[in-house]
């Protein structure tokens, strides 16, 4: 079978209108008929722009005939592969456009298409899903996010880090909480049941997990979906000095807002030999590369996200990617949130964990700029941060950005194989489940650091969007998993 011989419209639209031929294949966007002309927009998400196919009927054509006959399936929705001479254009904001000589409809579009009318809701969109990313403002989203891909691997390729694919199925859980999904072949019905007979008898309920036994199962004992690659990235900085993970990660949390996910992906760089002051200076150079990158790779979708999703926009990415990051201790951060106490729903005080207000107070109000908060309680943070002198605080860090807060979240590693044992037998953990990551500590333990960034959070503060659900092609969220 032979292959169309087609150009992107992106690479068509940048090129000399010098009436050579070209093959134009992609989806009707709108279609103009006049009596003696007809206007055809056309997209294939390439680019955000479409590139305008014009049909005029009193140019002698041999194929006038079946163009005539083809334009009624030409509708919004439909595929449509099209030949033309490439000549300049008439019309404001585009330099080029198609002369039609032939066309044919490769998929038709019903009248009940759901994108048929403009002006759709996210909400709306959102349940179609697997059309969305049609429109202007998903396609844009969805570019964005293999953009900013991309950079991703390249900063962290170009500093000397080794992509590390971490397991999705594990039986630790990196932060404490337990808002994991199970994975197991058991008859978890069965056992419901069993349990529902044993309840009848006058067992205890809370001793219903005692009649699971994961012997059984298929990896012998309790598994889940990781919730974090950075325990087992560690394993591989100690030893390649430099990894970092870029992965599907997943949380049990029954949170439904607009800032929460149960399926995301996460950004995790290990670094051996790097203490906190080092953590802090690759995070800043690191989200700086970032927004440069979209600032200047992405310019045609960003002047959408500004213009249409966030105004400002621009202005505030510029303003980051170009300021010196503010550091503070958590300890004077608190001092200063303390002087706005008045106006905050929840008051700030030594010992709490900052709010979005409070984040968005030191990067809007007091500062002005990006603020890197560290050493914070230890209390409020997970059990492998390394303890400081002090014996109350932790080498950990927060990066808050204008406009949204915390976008990345660090620390230095305990390194100390009793100062880290002792943490986990404090917290209620056991040591035995945390036996190999306790070994890191044993057989040549280093200094080393590392963070962390929800690849949608990147995405909503680069994108302006509103809804995390709405720069990830499928959202998974509580009763949300339809597609």
């Amino acid at each position: 079978m032979q292959l169309m011989k087609t150009q992107l419209i992106k690479d068509i639209l940048v090129s000399e209108p010098d009436g050579r031929l070209v093959t134009i294949c992609g989806w009707v966007r709108t279609k103009r008929d006049s009596k003696n002309l007809c206007f055809i927009q056309v997209n294939d998400g390439s680019c955000f722009a479409t590139i305008q196919l014009t049909f005029d009927r009193e140019n002698a054509n041999p194929n006038n005939e079946n163009i005539e006959n083809t334009l009624p399936n030409v509708t919004t929705g439909a595929s449509i592969k099209a030949t033309g001479k490439l000549i300049p254009s008439p019309a404001s904001g585009q330099a080029v456009e198609v002369a039609l000589e032939t066309l044919e409809v490769l998929g038709v579009s019903p009248s009940d298409y759901p994108l048929q009318k403009k002006g759709h809701t996210v909400e709306f969109l959102r349940e179609n899903s697997h059309l969305r990313a049609r429109t202007n403002m998903f396609g844009a989203v969805a570019r964005m996010r293999s953009e900013m891909a991309f950079a991703v691997h390249s900063f962290f390729q170009e500093k000397g880090f080794f992509y590390f694919n971490a397991p999705l199925i594990t039986c630790s859980d990196c932060e404490g909480a337990g808002e994991m999904f199970q994975v197991t072949t058991l008859d978890m019905a069965r056992i419901a049941e069993e349990g529902i007979k044993a309840g009848a008898k006058g067992m205890n309920p809370e001793k219903a997990e005692n009649l699971v036994d994961y012997s059984k199962d298929f990896f012998g004992k309790k598994a889940s979906l990781t919730v974090s690659g950075q325990l087992e990235a560690e394993t591989y900085a100690t030893a390649l000095s430099r990894v970092y993970t870029f992965g599907p990660t997943f949380r049990a949390e029954n949170s439904n807002t607009p800032r929460h996910l149960a399926e995301f992906w996460m950004i995790e760089p290990e670094m051996a030999f790097f203490e906190l002051e080092d953590d802090m200076d690759i995070a800043e150079e690191f989200i700086k590369y970032l927004l440069n990158w979209a600032l200047t790779k992405c310019t045609e979708d960003m002047k959408f996200f500004d213009q249409r999703v966030q105004p400002g926009l621009i202005e505030t990415l510029t303003h980051v990617a170009n300021s010196e990051f503010v550091r503070v201790s958590y300890t004077d951060a608190i001092k200063e949130l303390e002087k706005y106490n008045d106006s905050f729903e929840f008051k700030a005080f030594w010992g709490c964990d900052l709010q979005t207000e409070h984040e968005r107070c030191l990067t809007e109000k007091i500062y002005k700029k990006p603020v890197m908060v560290y050493n914070y309680p230890k209390e409020i943070k997970a059990f492998y941060m390394k303890l400081n002198e002090d014996g109350k605080t932790v080498r950990a860090v927060d990066m808050l950005v204008p406009g949204l807060g915390e976008i990345i979240g660090g620390s230095e590693r305990e390194s100390d194989l009793e100062k880290l044992t002792n943490r986990i037998k404090e917290l209620g953990m056991n040591p035995e489940d945390y036996w190999w990551y306790l070994d890191l500590r044993k057989y040549g333990t280093v200094p080393h650091a590392g963070f962390g960034l929800g690849f949608e959070r990147l995405l909503r503060y680069v994108t302006g969007m509103a809804n995390i659900r709405d720069v990830i092609p499928y959202p998974r969220a509580p009763k949300l998993a339809d597609f």
